[in-house]
């Protein structure tokens, strides 16, 4: 990560836009992607030398106000919006615990009182911190099931796992990025991105690109090597009481064909188990 994390995230969202996505005129050969610092300065209201000297990291401490031009000039996200706060330390610093490592004993028996459900806890560096039976039946194809991210991009088998994988992987690393606005002291969430930087140019490609967003609910469509297709939504939850934690759900319609495999595949990793 650079020392100049505002800067670069200016950049890459202003690099995302086109003066016809923002209302401007488009005069002569343009020598950058996206708009230049002075489009954007007008957009947000502000000085443009001030706000070249916030890309450049000579500023870094913009007001709120600031921050709130910048978030409707560049067309923020609320997850992108919470990001650029906190990358310019506006948000409070230092008043969030460090993520909590341990799973309370009363959470691992909710998980495992969901049969037929994926349920599985992760911290903010998607290391996986307690799966429930059927969350192990799952992610079974995987050589190990230990951290999300690392296995998005390093394990073989997520490129037929995950339908399409790009989109993925496009979610993971945006999750990452918002997780480092949390927790911006959090060593292991750092050490990971070091790690998956050097280890795949994908992953180092997407984590430039500062998408930030923290899905709650969605779509995940998957293709288990045992039982077929999973057309699933996932849901997420924070966990009261481990700061840091979130509790994530995967589940099927009742009586969709997803319902069926996901209890097939129950009862073949059951079976396997006790082989």
């Amino acid at each position: 990560m650079t020392s100049n994390a505002l800067g670069d995230f200016l950049r890459a969202h202003r690099a995302r836009l086109r003066p016809a996505d923002v209302g401007l005129a488009s005069h002569g050969a343009r020598r950058v992607a996206g708009l230049r610092r002075e489009e954007v300065a007008v957009l947000a209201g502000m000085n443009g030398d001030y706000y070249a000297r916030l890309e450049q990291g000579r500023e870094r401490r913009p007001s709120p106000q600031i921050l709130e031009a910048i978030s409707g000039a560049l067309r923020l996200d609320d997850g992108a919006r919470e990001h650029l706060y906190r990358l310019a330390g506006t948000a409070p610093d230092g008043a969030r615990p460090q993520p909590g490592e341990t799973v309370s004993a009363e959470l691992r028996q909710l998980m495992d009182g969901q049969a037929n459900a994926v349920a599985f806890v992760l911290n903010p560096a998607t290391d996986f911190l307690a799966t429930n039976t059927l969350a192990e039946a799952l992610f079974s194809p995987f050589a190990a099931v230990d951290n999300l991210a690392r296995m998005t991009f390093l394990d073989p088998a997520a490129r037929g796992f995950f339908a399409p994988w790009g989109r993925a992987a496009e979610a993971v690393v945006a999750a990452l990025r918002h997780a480092t606005g949390l927790d911006p002291h959090y060593a292991r969430l750092h050490d990971l991105v070091r790690s998956l930087g050097g280890a795949s140019a994908e992953f180092a490609a997407l984590w430039t690109s500062h998408s930030v967003h923290a899905k709650t609910r969605d779509a995940k469509e998957l293709l288990h090597p045992d039982v077929g297709p999973l057309a699933l939504t996932f849901q997420t939850f924070d966990v009261r009481g481990a700061p840091g934690q979130q509790l994530v759900i995967y589940h099927a319609a009742p009586g969709s064909p997803a319902a069926q495999a996901l209890t097939l595949l129950g009862a073949l990793h059951a079976t396997r188990s006790e082989r």
